[in-house]
């Protein structure tokens, strides 16, 4: 078989366009949110519980996908979960009322779930410790790709074809990428199009990598000081990424009484604002390690600057139009996936490969667990409050986890 050059970036694209597809379809529905409250007459407060809802499934579930993909391998986990996540997706066209609505959420938010882990376990997999961080931030991407597409293609789908074919659309679209992955997609031991230069150029400096005859099991990973390490500040972080995901758009009809095509042309900035973010989690750590940063210093010198950059959405409430709070919302969009990408790093940083979907898994559902109670407290206190607050506090959140991640991650040999 013919080798293909550089086909580590190749597999992280195909991963990369997995993620976009994932973050378009959850995204779908922020988009779709104003429309879907005047169809089924919800209050702010319904809305949260469908978004509950999705957060909930999607919060148990991403142990559990992470474990199964440790268990499949990769190609199989991932294909299977993206399947799941396409007809999840595709059927939100079904609901006549946010009960019901509320419920395909929870179905997508459970399949959804493994996106993260399976990109962090594939760069574990493909890529030598000094690229991985940049091979996150470049499938992290995806992440504000999906969710920057939707707003045009959403309201699109509305305007001309009705709410239902929003959904249908984005999930049709999953499931092309899914027979893709299950074509494409090789470890780097079974894939014949890699070379024996690369596959060397792979395993440089991942002598520290599966060192154990058997992979941690999860008590072990629990009682990891670096695994809490990472997953406190994510707990902390993930509440802005929620609020950005499922919230823009009410926050511009509600306050600034803005439209379907104006949400539309404006709503996804944040999201190409998070690319650029994204894509210096990535090249940010490489720059600190040529001037003598570890590995790991690096990893949390990154998280910290994001950390501090999120002083700027918690002054949208002093915006004084539209304009400057999206402006306000791209320097979050940026400051939060840069901070991110260097907490996703760190899991294939300090676990071996066989583990790492795993821990980064059990270290997303607590990341959701933050996602939810701020869910729920936006829910219970916007409408009557306003989302001023709540803005300071994401950044407030933030501004500790940096705290709590040089607190307990001393710059060490990985425990696992």
């Amino acid at each position: 078989m013919k080798r293909t050059r550089h086909l580590r970036w190749w597999i992280i694209g195909l991963v990369t366009l997995g993620t976009v597809l994932n973050y378009l379809a959850r995204s779908s529905l922020s988009v779709a949110a104003p429309t879907l409250k005047a169809e089924f007459g919800m209050t702010t407060e319904d809305y949260s519980w469908v978004v509950l809802a999705f957060q909930g499934a999607y919060t148990i579930m991403q142990t559990v996908s992470g474990a199964i993909l440790d268990v499949l391998g990769t190609r199989i986990g991932f294909g299977l979960f993206a399947v799941g996540w396409a007809l999840a997706n595709m059927a939100h066209a079904l609901a006549t009322g946010w009960p019901s609505l509320a419920f395909f959420r929870g179905l997508l938010g459970a399949t959804e779930a493994a996106a993260i882990p399976a990109g962090t376990k594939a760069v574990s997999e493909w890529f030598p410790p000094r690229e991985r961080a940049m091979a996150t931030g470049v499938f992290q991407m995806g992440t504000s790709v999906g969710n920057m597409i939707a707003p045009p293609l959403v309201a699109f789908c509305i305007l001309y074809w009705g709410w239902q074919s929003a959904f249908v659309v984005t999930g049709a679209l999953s499931l092309v990428w899914a027979a893709g992955w299950w074509w494409g997609y090789r470890s780097p031991t079974e894939h014949r199009g890699l070379s024996d230069a690369e596959r060397t150029h792979i395993e440089a400096g991942r002598e520290k990598d599966d060192v154990r005859d058997k992979p941690a099991t999860r008590r072990q990973v629990l009682k990891s000081r670096s695994f809490w390490a990472i997953a406190i500040p994510r707990f902390l972080a993930e509440p802005a990424w929620q609020t950005f995901n499922f919230f823009i758009p009410l926050y511009l009809v509600a306050v600034w009484k803005l439209d379907l095509k104006s949400i539309a042309l404006w709503a996804w900035l944040p999201f190409l604002a998070a690319d650029f973010g994204s894509l210096a989690s990535g090249l940010l750590p490489g720059w600190l390690m040529r001037r003598g940063s570890s590995v790991i210093a690096s990893r949390k010198l990154t998280m910290t600057f994001g950390a501090i950059c999120m002083v700027g959405p918690a002054c949208i409430g002093l915006a004084g139009s539209p304009g400057l709070a999206i402006i306000l919302f791209c320097v979050g969009g940026f400051a939060h996936q840069m901070l991110s990408g260097a907490l996703l790093t760190l899991c294939a940083d300090v676990f071996d490969s066989r583990t790492v979907a795993t821990a980064s898994g059990m270290a997303g559902s607590i990341a959701w667990i933050g996602g939810m109670l701020f869910t729920f407290a936006i829910g219970q206190s916007a409408d009557a409050y306003g989302y001023s607050p709540l803005f300071v506090a994401l950044a407030l959140l933030d501004l500790a986890g940096a705290a709590v991640l040089w607190t307990l991650l001393a710059n060490r040999k990985p425990e696992i």
